[in-house]
């Protein structure tokens, strides 16, 4: 069962996204109106498909924390990776119209009309960016959540992006180079695509089950064999599921144990791997030592 701490800031931190989503198409559709700019439409468009993108991960990370059932004995953690795949596909398509709509700006270049909008505008979407940022961030590193971790990647790139609408502005009202605004606007397609590499990348190793980092394997080693009736630890496999862990492994104990003995090890074993580990579910399979067998060759 998932950490209910864990499952409250997944959920608070979905739907902080969706609010911050609206605030921004509200802010920035009036900017663009008064502007005209090239760059801050690219990124208006950017903040439409974001607020798309925020409610799939706000329905996914719901069916997600949801517990298992008898037809999902693993949960619905995968649900997290699904909603990844779905931003990457809506990001890309938030970044191919950016790039439509600058190159045609960049061969009609022209003036941005009441640049002070636009920057008053920027400015704030920029304030609260960080802001949702800030609280993403801490999402991910208590729960692991890849559907908000993907989340915090795009809003990483919009602040990046509202620093380049705000140069653009910038370049154009102050110094006069129209053309500025555009390129900029190509410039946040580059940053986009960016984030649709790492949103991809996260979301098909949770899909086929990549295995957690090679400092968890040793942390299992290392509590394991810290057990005195341990000999060894062989086959050890383990994979994530949005805030989900679950890690097996074999472990090597003396023959002569009784049934009863072995399984009290075992307890004893996967209690001490679930406090160093608390989102994982532990399976272990008890070998008497010395029989030989096949083991996993990916050790």
């Amino acid at each position: 069962m998932a950490d209910p701490r864990a499952v409250l800031l997944i959920k608070s931190a979905g739907a902080a996204s969706v609010t911050v989503a609206l605030t921004l198409i509200g802010l920035k559709l009036w900017a663009w109106t008064a502007t005209d700019s090239v760059s801050l439409l690219s990124s208006l468009a950017d903040s439409l498909l974001d607020l798309i993108a925020s409610l799939i991960t706000w329905f996914a990370v719901r069916v997600a924390t949801e517990p298992a059932d008898r037809e999902h004995r693993f949960g619905h953690g995968k649900a997290e990776a699904i909603a990844c795949l779905i931003q990457a596909v809506i990001v890309s398509g938030s970044a191919i119209y950016v790039g439509i709509t600058a190159l045609v700006r960049l061969l009609s270049p022209a003036e941005i009309s009441d640049p002070a909008t636009g920057i008053a505008v920027m400015a704030g979407s920029l304030v609260l960016t960080l802001g949702l940022v800030a609280f993403q961030r801490y999402v991910v590193i208590r729960t692991g959540s890849i559907a908000i971790g993907a989340d915090l990647v795009h809003y990483k790139a919009d602040i990046l992006t509202a620093i380049a609408v705000l140069a653009a502005i910038f370049l154009n009202t102050r110094l006069g180079w129209y053309a500025a605004d555009p390129l900029l606007g190509l410039v946040i397609v580059v940053l986009i695509f960016a984030s649709v590499r790492t949103i991809t990348v996260q979301a098909i190793d949770v899909l086929l089950d990549r295995e957690l980092p090679g400092e968890v394997r040793e942390g299992i080693v290392e509590v394991a064999t810290a057990h005195p009736a341990v000999v060894g630890v062989h086959d050890i496999r383990t994979r994530s599921a949005g805030a989900s862990q679950f890690i097996q492994f074999h472990l090597e104990l003396d023959a002569e144990l009784t049934l009863i003995g072995a399984h009290q090890i075992c307890d004893e074993v996967e209690h001490a791997v679930r406090q160093r580990f608390p989102a994982a579910e532990v399976i272990i399979h008890a070998d008497p030592c010395g029989v030989i067998e096949p083991r996993d060759p990916f050790q």
